[in-house]
């Protein structure tokens, strides 16, 4: 008999998804670079320490839009998105961004706060969407997934005709987003790991 993969489902997360879309996030992204730069060389707490971040900015950020991919019932992409004008956090999700980031001891604390400033100081000034975080289960990439996301992503900017921003630390993740029409704009090296900053005109 043939086997067949599940179908996969896309639709908009609601608050009731936080935990769960925080911990793909979490375990999605444990092998980016500036991750290993930031939350130290062991897996298990690089895991732990970013989808407990992503929890504490995905609950304080009701801004953000956050499509999932699911698979058989179960979430295997993630892609939040935040509006024109609201794409740095508020003031009361940073300090719980930061109060969270420092229970992680004062060396990965300084280098959180490191990486997101740097990150920041390259928003640009446009109105856009900007992207992220976006993750796809690791033992599930280059099955479409995230492309599914980027569609669902790019058609969303060119109904609102604005640009769209992002950022990565993934040197493969950049002719991926080069196909949905992103650029790179800018480059910068971010505690060792090279960073490029990427923008998608308007259509």
């Amino acid at each position: 008999m043939e086997h067949r993969e599940p179908y996969l489902h896309l639709r908009v997360l609601d608050r009731t998804d936080v935990a769960e879309a925080a911990a793909l996030l979490g375990r999605g992204m444990a092998d980016n670079p500036i991750h290993v730069s930031v939350y130290g060389d062991d897996e298990v707490t690089r895991i732990r320490r970013h989808a407990s971040l992503m929890r504490v900015l995905l609950s304080s950020s009701p801004a953000l839009t956050i499509d999932g991919v699911e698979q058989g019932g179960a979430l295997v992409g993630v892609a939040a998105a935040a509006p024109p004008g609201r794409c740095q956090p508020r003031a009361v999700a940073r300090l719980r961004l930061v109060t969270r980031g420092v229970t992680f001891g004062p060396r990965a604390a300084e280098r959180l706060l490191t990486w997101n400033r740097a990150w920041a100081a390259h928003d640009i000034s446009e109105p856009h969407v900007h992207l992220g975080p976006v993750s796809v289960d690791r033992h599930l990439r280059g099955r479409g997934i995230g492309t599914l996301l980027m569609l669902r992503h790019t058609t969303h900017l060119d109904s609102l005709g604005v640009a769209g921003y992002l950022e990565t630390d993934r040197p493969e993740a950049v002719g991926f987003y080069e196909r949905h029409g992103y650029a790179v704009i800018a480059e910068e090296e971010i505690l060792g790991v090279p960073n490029w900053f990427m923008r998608r005109p308007p259509n």
